[in-house]
């Protein structure tokens, strides 16, 4: 017997499927509060040691931060070929300008603090605001769209086809449902920004960070609530009918898609899964709570706690649709017909279960060695070794 016929493939399929999850909430937990802190850099630092101060909480990790990115990326093009293809192509302008913005923020830590000039360090402070801001904006607008469906095809021979012209690949993907989506990824991104620097930052900037946290907070909670509604009444779900497999080979075409009633369905089907929206909504209220009442640590886990409800939210409720087809509801790919083979699926997870707790113990142990606070004293310290 071969060695990865002992894990069933079907097994591998979900098993990958909450790996590419944990990938992207781990992008959101770690990478999203370096965004979060860069968007309300000019709104929570008004002089040019506090913006120091605001930069430097993140300074030490940003980098690192992005691996997850990097890793989620990967994950998608190795675990799922068709939805890389398929979201990459659709996506294509947005992407662009997410990865621009991921270009022009290192460029900013780097350079912003080289010349010792007030219009120098105003632009290259607005660049980070507008590169924390602009991709958490769109990854939430991305994730509207996928919920809406995307209006592409596949041919007999698979290869892709997206319906429209070439800009609608940017601005069609501005409808006011995904614009709902980018606000609540936006807010929550710009709440969890805030409780680091509750964390991390202390004076005037840590006060900063908790008002406008707290509005963030409110309005996160508000727009995911709304879009909850918008979903219930307002848009149609997609579902498999008729009989499917789920361990054969990955072929979008071989099954039978519909548009149903509504997503949220699969909380009849499914009533566990209630307790991700229930996850955001309470790590969303408390982590409000938090900034209002000073506190620090728990703030930062809250807003965690909150990030990673409303993402599985969105996963549990679309299983076991992954990106789903608006103009052919068909050629819609799932979990079951969308991924490598069931031999690339085992030595990636064999290969994820050797080097994932590696990553991890590193990134524990970089956070332990850098714990404490920033303060202005340090910064005026180490002026030339410092962001």
């Amino acid at each position: 017997m071969i060695l990865h016929e002992l894990m069933n493939y079907e097994l591998l399929r979900v098993i990958w499927w909450g790996l590419l999850g944990i990938l992207l909430i781990g992008f959101a937990l770690t990478d999203g509060f370096d965004m979060g802190v860069g968007a309300l850099l000019p709104f929570v630092a008004k002089t040019d040691i506090e913006r120091r101060v605001a930069i430097n909480t993140v300074g030490p990790v940003w980098e690192g931060n992005q691996v997850w990115f990097i890793l989620g990326g990967g994950a998608i093009f190795a675990a799922w070929p068709p939805l890389y293809a398929v979201s990459f192509s659709g996506f294509y302008l947005a992407m662009f300008v997410i990865l621009a913005a991921f270009i022009v923020r290192p460029v900013a830590f780097k350079y912003r603090s080289k010349r010792d000039d007030a219009r120098w360090r105003a632009a290259w402070d607005w660049s980070l605001c507008i590169s924390g801001a602009v991709p958490a904006l769109l990854f939430g607008v991305a994730v509207g769209n996928v919920i809406q469906g995307v209006p592409f095809h596949f041919t007999d021979d698979l290869h892709t086809i997206y319906e429209g012209a070439w800009y609608m690949k940017f601005i069609g993907l501005l409808d006011p449902f995904s614009i709902l989506a980018g606000v609540v990824s936006l807010a929550m991104l710009l709440m969890h920004g805030a409780a680091w620097l509750t964390l991390k930052a202390e004076g005037e900037v840590q006060t900063r960070a908790r008002a406008y946290g707290s509005v963030a907070a409110l309005v996160a909670m508000g727009a995911y609530a709304l879009a909850g509604i918008w979903l219930a009444v307002g848009i149609d779900g997609f579902r498999i009918v008729g009989d499917y497999v789920t361990n054969g080979p990955s072929n979008p075409l071989h099954f039978d898609v519909e548009r149903s009633a509504s997503w949220l369905t699969a909380y009849s089907d499914r009533p566990w899964i209630m307790i991700a929206p229930i996850m955001g909504f309470l790590g969303g209220g408390l982590t409000f709570l938090g900034l209002r009442a000073g506190r620090e640590v728990s703030t930062l886990l809250f807003s965690k706690l909150s990030i990673f409800g409303v993402i599985s939210s969105v996963g549990l409720t679309m299983f076991p649709f992954i990106m789903p087809s608006s103009s052919d509801p068909q050629s819609s790919l799932t979990v079951w017909n969308s991924s490598s083979s069931h031999l690339t699926l085992f030595v990636m997870l064999v290969a994820t279960l050797i080097f994932m707790p590696l990553i991890m113990i590193y990134t524990a142990w970089v956070y332990k060695v850098l714990w404490g606070k920033v303060t202005e004293a340090d910064v005026s310290e180490n002026s030339h070794s410092v962001y």
